[in-house]
């Protein structure tokens, strides 16, 4: 099975913790040069260190805000400049919890600016330089909620269902030129965002944080919550060249906790 990625340069969005940070160092470990893209810049320099180095690869990081779209066009502008784009990795911090019908109106705006527009921005960017090379992933991390929208996350799987039609739309344009896009669906992953969810909740219950976990992990076949790596897993392989003639799909990394096909 082919899964070298030397001479390849993989962009990896989040990449400063968590699913983001995990699928930089699977990305790296295959041969990849990975450029870091995040908003903290001590943690960027953190994690650029971190990143194996055992083709000579050269990684490097920019700085930028998903909170601000003209900061993350400008930023990508500057990347493909000096960077030829083979990998993309969208992968952003989820909207905030609640019910749907308690959210904002600029609750959905805002979401929908942090992750459809700046995927679409970044892959607009990317895309030529993949065409021009006649090899091309753009691998987006999302959520199973867009197969079954889960409680609470009103906002994002709202979000999350769009980023998936657009992400299968792209798939079907592209693939002619050796482009895949594919959705990569995280289960309960524990990360920053999981332990949030979980603390939110056992505010308000009478359940601890502990609980909440437990109840989570308990909610999947395999009984327990994934590992940012075994996510990483996912993404490393969809960037391959192994996975070739996967396009336009969307692959639940849950444990087996998704109801429906």
């Amino acid at each position: 099975m082919n899964l070298d990625l030397k001479g390849r340069t993989a962009l990896v969005c989040g990449s400063t913790q968590g699913i983001g940070k995990a699928s930089a160092m699977e990305l790296a470990e295959l041969g990849a040069s990975v450029i870091l893209l995040s908003r903290n810049e001590g943690k960027l320099k953190e994690v650029q260190g971190e990143l194996a180095v055992n083709n000579d690869q050269k990684h490097h990081y920019y700085v930028a805000d998903f909170s601000k779209t003209d900061n993350v066009k400008e930023v990508i502008q500057t990347i493909v400049a000096e960077h030829s784009i083979h990998i993309l990795v969208n992968n952003t911090g989820g909207p905030a919890g609640g019910a749907i019908i308690a959210a904002e109106g600029e609750a959905f705006i805002n979401a929908f600016n942090q992750h459809l527009i700046n995927n679409h921005t970044l892959a607009q960017a990317v895309i030529p330089g993949m065409k021009a090379a006649q090899f091309g992933r753009v691998i987006n991390i999302i959520s199973t909620s867009v197969k079954a929208p889960l409680n609470g996350l009103g906002v994002s799987n709202t979000i999350r269902g769009a980023v998936a039609s657009w992400s299968k739309t792209m798939a079907n344009e592209l693939g002619q030129f050796g482009i895949t896009v594919n959705n990569v669906l995280p289960g309960a992953t524990m990360t920053a965002r999981l332990d949030s969810i979980a603390e939110n909740k056992a505010n308000k219950t009478e359940s601890t944080k502990e609980e909440i976990l437990k109840q989570m992990a308990s909610s999947a076949p395999a009984q327990r919550v994934g590992q940012a790596e075994e996510i990483a897993n996912a993404v490393a392989f969809l960037a391959s060249p192994a996975a070739a003639y996967i396009n336009g799909i969307n692959l639940p990394v849950d444990g087996g906790r998704t109801p429906c096909l």
